[in-house]
C-alpha cells in the first residue's frame, strides 16, 4: 500500500500577503507545491489530500488539482473554524484556524494508510520525499511508530533574514527526544546562532537536525490528536489567537512514552518565501534545479 501525502493548504500566507500557494515561481508558473507533488509521485507516494479552506474550494480546484488529477487520485478535505469536537462551538470573534494538528485531523475519514505531512507553501526537495516515501512504505501496519524529516539547519536559512525554527533533540539511536522553538536564528561571521531564553548566544552546528514540518504518521496519530485536541479545547477555548500545533501533540507521545519518532536526515536543501524579498531567491534557486536536471522544464 502506497502512503499518501496530506498538503496543509488552508492557511494564506499572513507575512507573504496573497494566495502564496498560487504564486508560479516555476520557469512555466508551477507554484512550490507542483514541484512538492512532483517529488511525491516519483517518491512513491499514491494519494494527495489537500486540506483547504471552503471559501477557497472552487478556485482551488480549477487551478491547483486539475493539474494533478490524471496523475495521482485526490481528495479534498476542509479545515473549517467551526469542525470542532462534540460539545464545542467556536467563540464568538475567533478568526484564526485552529492549526496545523487541527489541519491534520480533516483528513481522518479519508486516510487508513501511513501518511506524510507537510505544508503547501515550503521547498522541500527530491531526496526528502524520496527518504520520507521510503520510511512510510515500510511502516505499513505498525502504530505509535512515526517519523520526521530533520533538515540539517545549515540547508534551511534565509538570505533576507533571521529564522525561527524548531531545533531537534535526539537520542543515541536517532529519535526525537524533543523539538524547541528557536526564533531569531540567521548565519553571522559565518556561524550559525541564536539567542536562547537567558540572553546568551547559542552556536548551532549546520548540521543540527531542525523540523520543518514534514512529518510522518501512521493512521492511529489521528486517535490520539483527538484526544489531545479536546484537552487543548477545555484549556484554550478563550484565547482568540491559540494554536493547536503538530509539535505540541507530538512532545506529549513522545515525553508520556506512547510513541516513538525518528528524525531521518535529508540531504535536500529547504527553502521558501518567509519574506517577500525572498521570492527572486526561490525563482533562481529553482531555475538552478531544472538547469541541473533535478526537475523537467515542465513538469505537469
Amino acid at each position: 500500500m502506497k502512503p499518501t501525502l496530506i498538503v496543509l493548504a488552508a492557511g494564506m500566507g499572513s507575512r507573504y500577503g496573497g494566495l502564496k500557494q498560487l504564486d508560479g515561481l516555476g520557469p512555466n508558473g508551477e507554484t512550490i507545491m507542483d514541484y512538492s507533488i512532483f517529488d511525491a509521485i516519483r517518491g512513491g507516494f499514491g494519494k494527495l489530500v489537500f486540506v483547504i479552506r471552503k471559501t477557497f474550494e472552487q478556485d482551488f480546484r480549477e487551478k491547483i488539482i486539475s493539474k494533478y488529477e490524471s496523475h495521482i487520485p485526490v481528495e479534498v478535505v476542509f479545515q473549517d473554524l467551526d469542525n470542532l469536537p462534540e460539545g464545542f462551538t467556536c467563540p464568538e470573534g475567533r478568526e484564526k484556524p485552529w492549526g496545523t494538528n487541527h489541519a491534520v485531523l480533516m483528513g481522518k475519514d479519508v486516510i487508513k494508510e501511513p501518511f506524510a505531512v507537510i505544508n503547501a507553501d515550503d521547498f522541500y526537495g527530491r531526496d526528502s520525499f524520496e527518504v520520507l516515501g521510503k520510511a512510510l512504505t515500510e511502516m505499513a501496519g505498525k502504530e505509535n511508530d512515526y517519523c520526521m524529516i530533520g533538515y540539517r539547519v545549515g540547508n534551511t536559512l534565509s538570505e533576507s533574514g533571521s529564522v525561527a525554527r524548531g531545533v531537534c533533540e535526539t537520542n543515541e539511536e536517532g529519535y526525537l527526544t524533543g523539538v524547541v522553538e528557536r526564533t531569531a536564528i540567521e548565519k553571522i561571521d559565518g556561524e550559525i546562532q541564536f539567542t536562547d531564553e537567558n540572553g546568551d548566544t547559542i552556536i548551532l552546528d549546520e548540521n543540527t537536525p531542525v523540523s520543518m514540518n514534514m512529518w510522518g504518521f501512521t493512521p492511529d496519530y489521528f486517535n490520539y490528536s483527538e484526544a489531545a485536541f479536546v484537552e487543548f479545547l477545555k484549556n484554550n477555548m478563550d484565547n482568540l489567537k491559540s494554536e493547536f500545533f503538530i509539535p505540541l501533540v507530538v512532545n506529549e507521545l513522545i515525553t508520556t512514552g506512547k510513541a516513538t519518532v525518528k528524525v531521518l536526515d535529508t540531504t535536500s536543501k529547504w527553502f521558501g518565501v518567509t519574506y517577500a524579498a525572498d521570492r527572486q531567491g526561490v525563482v533562481d534557486k529553482i531555475q538552478a534545479l531544472v538547469d541541473a536536471g533535478e526537475y523537467p522544464e515542465k513538469l505537469f
